[in-house]
């Protein structure tokens, strides 16, 4: 068992987001912890004062997890921050560096137990990518080495942005057993805590499975 996981395409925290309700009624909480570890170099207060804004309208208060790099995910004191989450929300623009800073660590063990536990888990951006395994490398649309959190599944997030081309590569260059999903901007591929997948928010996610296309009903779990 585990809790409710949800895989969003980017766009976080932006009007169209409104599976972000529904994750904190799941969660039972009015309090986020928000990772903003993927976008270290990229404005991360930024992006935790877009979170704040956006959940306050929600009735909900944001805590920052101020894991950046590799030691912060080491320390104590922000694993038991993690750990202690009802709601966790991973973000972000580099899959890279959230690998980099997350692979086995305390912090990334606290994710995993608090979501195994039963709280909700939410990943954006770089942050869904880098949960599944194989991840997908956005550089190019090849397939790297992910945390594995979800095995046996990659996602395109902000797939709206890629063009045809570079998404029919990275379906095409999918190993057998991997299933893709294309996740566009405001949109999250949710995991029920039954195991059922469903879609919400403003945009279609598409299902590749052994490069063709298929369903959500067509999801292991």
């Amino acid at each position: 068992m585990s809790g409710v996981l949800a895989l969003v395409g980017g766009g976080e925290w932006t009007e169209g987001c409104s599976f972000d309700a529904g994750l904190l009624e799941t969660a039972g909480t009015d309090e986020v912890v928000v990772l903003p570890t993927g976008s270290a170099y990229e404005g991360p207060a930024a992006l935790v004062d877009q979170a704040r804004t956006w959940f306050a309208e929600l009735g909900a208060k944001v805590v920052e997890a101020n894991v950046l790099t590799r030691p912060d995910a080491l320390l104590a004191e922000n694993a038991e921050l993690v750990a202690n989450a009802k709601l966790l929300y991973l973000a972000g623009a580099s899959a890279m560096h959230l690998r980099s800073v997350l692979k086995e660590t305390p912090v990334y063990d606290a994710l995993v137990a608090a979501w195994r536990g039963g709280a909700v888990l939410a990943a954006t951006n770089a942050g869904a990518d880098v949960l599944c395994d194989p991840m997908v490398d956005s550089r190019g649309g090849a397939y790297t080495v992910g945390l594995g959190l979800v095995a046996g599944l990659a996602v395109i997030p902000r797939s709206d942005t890629w063009s045809r081309d570079k998404i029919h590569r990275t379906v095409q260059l999918a190993a057998a057993g991997v299933t893709l999903a294309e996740v566009p901007e405001r949109t999250a591929l949710i995991r029920g805590a039954d195991g059922s997948w469903r879609a919400e928010g403003v945009g279609t996610v598409q299902i590749y499975i052994e490069g063709r296309p298929a369903s959500l009903a067509d999801l292991r779990a």
